[in-house]
């Protein structure tokens, strides 16, 4: 299990080219990192749709605006330290409070960043972008899911916000989750194991690491439902309740701040419909720092371990 490894920078190029291909409204925006996040392949096969705007994302965001006006689908995407980090105003007010056809599609999320640093290591995205209203923030798991989902939310209307990783493995790579033909639908997370001691809801790289820690979990006894939550907005308020109820405790695994993200939105639900015991595995509320990205997931405790950890903390009484 999660022997095969995928990139899901190359998911994303291989997406846009099919949709290229596919509807003649999907046009690609970039600014100077292209080539990093592989969107310069739609470039490559459709150059009049394609625009590398350069350093500049304001203004990436802006064009991307203009052109949803005008009636087109706007990918536009660049590292997540960039987009959100540099642009909420133009996301807000152009982008969201339009209701605009604009696709954040941003890589490089959290700190599988690795020796850029602190900098460069993005661990408040989801926090900023699911605040702002009309704004869907999906954080896929795999390579497939990334395929899948670049290519769905073309046909759904209003903007999109989805972050990729780097990669874990190898430099560019991360553990697949699903089989080829996965098909995502928008708010609906995806049960990849059931339980009923405790239920993990995990997204992004941390997917596979529930998986692993819930293995680890059913030799002790524990039946461990792992739950793979890509859509943080909206949340599947209705599978979150049910996973509630049939298990009575949850963990919450992110590749994010532990504060506003996935582990958040999950505690807004349980609290308000269900109330049960919640622990949020995540980065503490602190900055990254640079090493290489197998070091900073043990150092910041993003593993199966800490997951286990957590498991055996929400359900002692």
């Amino acid at each position: 299990m999660l022997e095969k490894l995928g990139s899901m920078r190359s998911a994303y190029g291989e997406a846009l080219v099919e949709l290229g291909a596919s509807n003649p409204r999907v046009v690609v925006l970039g600014a100077d990192t292209t080539e990093s996040i592989k969107s310069g392949m739609f470039g490559a096969k459709f150059p009049e749709r394609f625009f590398n705007l350069g350093i500049a994302e304001q203004n990436l965001v802006g064009v991307a605006a203009g052109l949803a006006l005008a009636g087109k689908i706007a990918y536009a995407g660049t590292y997540a330290i960039f987009i959100p980090g540099k642009c909420v105003d133009q996301i807000r007010n152009m982008v969201a409070y339009a209701d605009l056809d604009v696709k954040l599609i941003c890589s490089h999320g959290g700190i599988s960043v690795g020796p850029d640093g602190a900098s460069h290591q993005q661990l408040e995205d989801i926090a900023i972008i699911r605040a702002i209203p009309k704004m869907r923030v999906v954080v896929p798991s795999d390579s497939v899911s990334v395929k899948s989902i670049i290519k769905a939310i073309a046909d759904i209307s209003g903007p999109f916000y989805v972050r990729l990783t780097r990669g874990v493995i190898k430099g560019s790579s991360v553990p697949v989750i699903y089989e080829d033909g996965f098909e995502y639908k928008l708010g609906k997370a995806n049960v990849l194991k059931d339980g009923s001691d405790v239920a993990i809801f995990a997204c992004g790289v941390m997917v596979a690491e529930a998986l692993r820690a819930a293995e680890s979990l059913k030799a002790k006894g524990v039946e461990a439902a792992v739950i793979d939550s890509h859509t943080v907005k909206p949340i599947d308020a209705e599978l979150v309740k049910k996973y509630a109820r049939q298990c009575g405790s949850i963990v919450t695994v992110e590749e994010h701040n532990v504060m506003g993200g996935l582990g958040s939105a999950i505690c807004e639900v349980v609290t308000e419909d269900y109330p049960v015991r919640v622990r949020r595995v995540g980065v503490e509320d602190r900055f990254g720092e640079s090493g290489e990205a197998t070091e900073l997931f043990e150092k910041f405790g993003l593993t199966a371990r800490k997951i286990e950890a957590a498991v055996d903390a929400v359900r002692s009484r």
